[in-house]
């Protein structure tokens, strides 16, 4: 399977009749999966955050809608959308103030932590907690994950993590 270079659109395999299919634009994009929750942060400038989101972090846009200051992005089964604050049919619900998204934060669940760590020092963007491998009590065993912070444009918290092998213990 070949990957596509961090930025790409997204191609899609003819997928007309997944959930996604009916949300496909004309280019026929669609998702590789239907996710039962895909949050929607307000941003301030959605090249800024098509930079960070796709260029740094490698999701890929499924669709958009530039004239409303929206995209749709994916990165394997993780899915978030973008909408610029004022420009489309914003859903407030309190003054924004930032960093926007105060007490959340995103996991995306990656291949391996380190391209991205990489690819983010390059550019110069700050990481908001180095990375750490970590081990999380889950019933009677241990989920094991390499994990980073970083925040996007707006001060969402993003939180890229890679599974570890099962520790011998």
């Amino acid at each position: 399977m070949s990957r596509q270079p961090f930025g790409a659109r997204a191609r899609t395999n003819g997928l007309k009749n997944t959930t996604m299919g009916a949300m496909n634009s004309a280019s026929g994009n669609v998702a590789p999966m239907s996710p039962g929750l895909v949050p929607e942060l307000l941003i301030t400038d959605l090249a800024t955050s098509l930079n960070f989101w796709v260029t740094l972090c490698g999701f890929e846009i499924l669709y958009d809608r530039p004239k409303e200051g929206f995209a749709y992005l994916h990165s394997g089964t993780a899915h978030i959308m973008l909408e610029q604050i004022g420009i489309g049919r914003n859903w407030v619900s309190a003054t924004l103030e930032r960093p926007l998204g105060r007490g959340v934060n995103f996991q995306v669940t990656v291949a391996a932590i380190m391209p991205l760590v990489e690819r983010l020092s390059y550019s110069g963007w700050p990481l908001f907690m180095a990375p750490e491998d970590k081990w999380y009590q889950t019933g009677g065993t241990e989920a094991g994950v390499s994990q980073f912070l970083v925040q996007d444009p707006d001060g969402y918290l993003v939180r890229f993590a890679s599974r570890l092998a099962t520790p011998v213990r």
